[in-house]
């Protein structure tokens, strides 16, 4: 019964936040701060499902203008747990299939996400300059998820080199977030599923990086976010 009610509130909130999520990107399409707006509606949908999340950090990047942000991705919820971290003036940047999720993948693309297509090296390469010179031109930052996919429980996976390249591009700061491992945490039909804390960690500067030192960045970024999810999983409190 909890499980059903919760299905139709979040529902009900989705359909809220849709609605006022288009008309606000009618209104301004692709504005480089429509995402922030959007992430602070969906995030406010976690109490809903009876989870807690604590964010910290925001101290660390509340004076950067520009950077890359990239963030462990476990699941399906993190549309709601993650985008309380999300700064203003920042997008995301997701494969271009989102694009054909209906209504959802419309409204990624209208409020400012930028899409890219994995598959032809060729577009994605050309993508990513064009990330370049929004970053230049328009004071934005990039979130990224630089797994690629879901862990699904499986931990922290390999990372793919997209994020580390525009960071090295654009001469724009690294931004780890990590978030605690919940994957499986969440069960609908129980009141309290618990907390989870997602850490937004000092900038990497990457102006002491050549591009030839992108593989040595990538291993540094990866290895302070998997050594911060084993610290905040000693601190969170479970279900």
């Amino acid at each position: 019964m909890l499980k059903l009610l919760r299905l139709l509130l979040l529902a009900l909130a989705m359909i809220v936040v849709f609605v006022l999520g288009t008309l606000v990107c009618l209104l301004r399409p692709r504005h480089p701060n429509n995402v922030y707006l959007l992430g602070r509606l969906f995030h406010k949908a976690c109490p809903l499902v009876g989870l807690k999340v604590r964010i910290r950090g925001y101290e660390h990047v509340k004076h950067l203008h520009s950077a890359v942000y990239i963030a462990n991705h476990q699941s399906n919820w993190d549309i709601i747990a993650l985008p309380g971290a999300v700064m203003p003036r920042t997008v995301a940047i997701g494969k271009s299939s989102l694009f054909w999720v209906p209504l959802f993948g419309q409204l990624f693309w209208l409020s400012g996400n930028l899409l890219i297509n994995r598959e032809n090296k060729a577009k994605a390469a050309s993508t990513i300059g064009t990330v370049v010179d929004k970053i230049r031109r328009r004071n934005m930052s990039i979130w990224m998820f630089p797994e690629g996919t879901r862990s699904k429980g499986k931990g922290l996976l390999p990372f793919k080199t997209g994020a580390f390249h525009i960071a090295l591009q654009a001469r724009v700061p690294v931004v780890p977030i990590a978030c605690s491992s919940y994957f499986g945490q969440v069960d609908l039909n129980r009141w309290d599923n618990g907390e989870l804390i997602v850490e937004i960690m000092p900038p990497i500067d990457t102006q002491q990086h050549e591009p030839a030192h992108l593989r040595e960045l990538l291993k540094h970024s990866r290895q302070l976010i998997a050594d911060r999810i084993a610290e905040l999983d000693t601190e969170v409190r479970r279900p």
